[in-house]
């Protein structure tokens, strides 16, 4: 049995090291791609809406929220119609504001009560 050769045995331990080095570069800069497009702005707000559209919550927060504001709009146009003095202007749009605010409030507790309900 021949005795191994140290230089072969360095020359093959370097070059494991450099494939090793090798697939280690190319896991970088696949990392770093990935890292460079996820952290680019639209991506960032992509993700941020992704997120925030399939939490239950927040669904039932906009549902809320158009309710209210569409209630708020109608009744102060029912009210006040299109009228051009500045005043009734004014009220109108306080009176769409506090109407907006109670219904979207109260439609929460509505959809807590049918949920109590089921």
């Amino acid at each position: 049995m021949k005795k191994p050769n140290e230089t072969a045995t360095l020359k093959e331990a370097i070059a494991l090291l450099k494939l090793k080095q090798a697939e280690d570069l190319l896991q970088l800069k696949d990392q770093y791609y990935y890292t460079y497009e996820s952290l680019k702005p639209v991506n960032l707000i992509k993700k941020a809406f992704g997120q925030m559209a399939t939490t239950s919550e927040f669904k039932g927060n906009i549902l809320s929220n158009v309710i209210g504001i569409t209630t708020g709009y109608l009744t102060k146009k029912v009210l006040l119609g299109s009228t051009h003095n500045p005043i009734k202007r004014i009220l109108g749009t306080l009176l769409q504001f506090v109407i907006t605010n109670v219904v979207t409030k109260h439609s929460e507790k509505v959809k807590e009560n049918e949920l109590q309900n089921s």
